[in-house]
């Protein structure tokens, strides 16, 4: 549900923007307001479980955010829409890792693996599953559903967890509070963020607001981390980046995700504007990738108790890169098969990648780091997310520029013109049939040299997870206590 959250109003934003009178500059505050809330208030997740409690925080933020979804549903206004996704941010900030740790919790260590292979696979699911179904929801219902769809599922998960996870509770650790390191951290991710959804929008450096926003990110971000490691009691723990496995295993899901991640943001783009796909058939070429992690998840659970984990992680990074490889073949003549097929295999890899890199993550800490650990674990997906849209994005554009230019030479725009012209077609039409030629492949091209960008990480990722120590153990996930 939260997963989905971050991009079920994507393909919403046109609709939301005619219904509400204002501009589709205006409407992206709607997916800017949830992400910055929720990149802010993530790395809290340890501090905030150790001083409530994890069942606590994990009941009382599906309770917000079942509110707040209900409160965005109802919106008529931009100001209301906005207040209400930055409270969906807050509270879903804590939902994905508190579900993280209290699965750890509840199974015992024999069927961990198997938990957290289900647990990545519905983490997967919602980029895949998102456009398409806000898309659908959209088209068939209104805008407002893609909200008021989450009101019952949390009822559900407030009422289950609420019989069934009081015996597990955490004690309370009542500690100060690190007003300092809280504000430092709302200032330099704020910034980060902003800098991050507004930098393509206002030509990146050239806008004196980003140079400035990014300039107090940066100095800001310092001056958290010299506070943070000197904080007896810090908003948030860094300390955790000692273990070299854990600092290893986040910088390689980072990356691998980015390059994962990369593919959803400028495919379904390509094919909806391009390729002339309706926005249903987008999303579910999309979901392939999550159909394929759903039947390898139950194989690399049974693997990772036997094998070493970081051989896994590679295999599967790499796997993920050879179908980025792939994609580089893809042509404006490629049908929806052809554009699906890769989408399935490569979801075929993912779970190799993401479960054996979260129980590397969370086997190397200590157990009461866990919290923490997956606290700052799901920071740097939204981070690396956030940073894979705004660069792709960026590339794509920029290298579109480029490719045009090329693609103009290789038509020979002169002898195309008098072909047209000889089949009747008038001459506006001609220009406007050449520059959509031109247009289409020139976009084709971008995407091809995005892909290979795409495949330099992953290959990169796959190599950098054997810095990381062989697990002292391979079976089952530590317990946050």
């Amino acid at each position: 549900m939260v997963i989905l959250d971050l991009t079920i109003a994507n393909v919403s934003i046109p609709h939301v923007a005619g219904n509400l009178g204002i501009t589709l500059e205006q409407g992206a505050w709607i997916i800017t307001s949830y992400a910055v809330a929720e990149a802010i208030c993530v790395p809290l997740t340890g501090w905030i479980a150790g001083r409530f409690g994890s069942v606590r925080t994990f009941l009382f933020s599906m309770v917000g955010f079942g509110i707040c979804s209900f409160l965005c549903g109802i919106s008529v206004t931009l100001g209301m829409l906005v207040a209400s996704r930055i409270g969906q941010g807050i509270f879903g900030a804590f939902l994905m890792p508190m579900s993280q740790t209290l699965l750890l919790s509840v199974f015992p260590p024999e069927k961990r693996n198997m938990a957290m292979g289900l647990w990545a696979v519905t983490l997967l699911m919602g980029p895949a599953l998102g456009p398409m179904i806000g898309g659908y929801l959209t088209e068939n219902y209104s805008w407002h559903w893609i909200f008021l769809i989450n009101i019952p599922v949390a009822i559900l998960c407030i009422v289950v967890g609420f019989s069934l996870l009081r015996p597990i509770e955490t004690e309370r650790q009542i500690l100060p509070i690190d007003f300092v390191g809280l504000a430092l951290l709302i200032l330099w991710v704020g910034c980060l963020q902003l800098v991050l959804d507004l930098g393509r929008n206002h030509d990146w450096f050239a806008d004196p607001m980003i140079v400035a926003l990014s300039i107090a990110s940066c100095v800001g971000f310092v001056v958290f981390v010299i506070w943070e490691l000197g904080e007896d009691h810090p908003i948030v723990d860094l300390r955790v980046l000692r273990h070299r496995g854990f600092s290893v295993a986040l910088t390689v899901l980072s990356l691998a995700f980015a390059g994962y991640f990369a593919g959803f943001v400028i495919v379904p783009q390509w094919q909806q504007a391009w390729l002339g796909f309706p926005a249903t058939a987008a999303g579910l070429s999309s979901s392939f990738s999550a159909m394929g992690g759903l039947i390898t998840a139950p194989l690399v659970a049974y693997l990772m108790s036997r094998h070493d984990p970081r051989l896994l992680v590679s295999g599967g990074v790499a796997w993920i890169a050879a179908m980025a490889l792939l994609r580089t073949t893809w042509t404006t003549d490629s049908d929806f098969w052809t554009l699906s097929l890769p989408q399935f295999v490569q979801g075929l890899g993912v779970t190799f990648m993401m479960l054996p890199l979260m129980t590397l993550t969370l086997n190397t800490v200590d157990e009461n780091e866990v919290a923490s650990a997956a606290g700052l674990q799901s920071f740097m997906r939204t981070i690396a997310t956030a940073v894979a849209t705004s660069i792709t994005l960026s590339y794509w554009g920029d290298t579109q520029r480029l490719a045009r230019s090329d693609a103009v030479a290789v038509l020979q725009p002169e002898a195309a013109q008098a072909s047209l012209a000889g089949l009747g077609f008038p001459p506006d039409q001609v220009r406007q049939v050449l520059s959509n030629m031109v247009d289409l492949e020139a976009t084709t091209m971008a995407l091809i040299h995005t892909f290979w960008a795409t495949t330099a990480i992953l290959i990169f990722a796959a190599c950098l997870i054997w810095l990381a120590p062989r697990p002292a153990k391979t079976g089952g996930m530590p317990i946050g206590h």
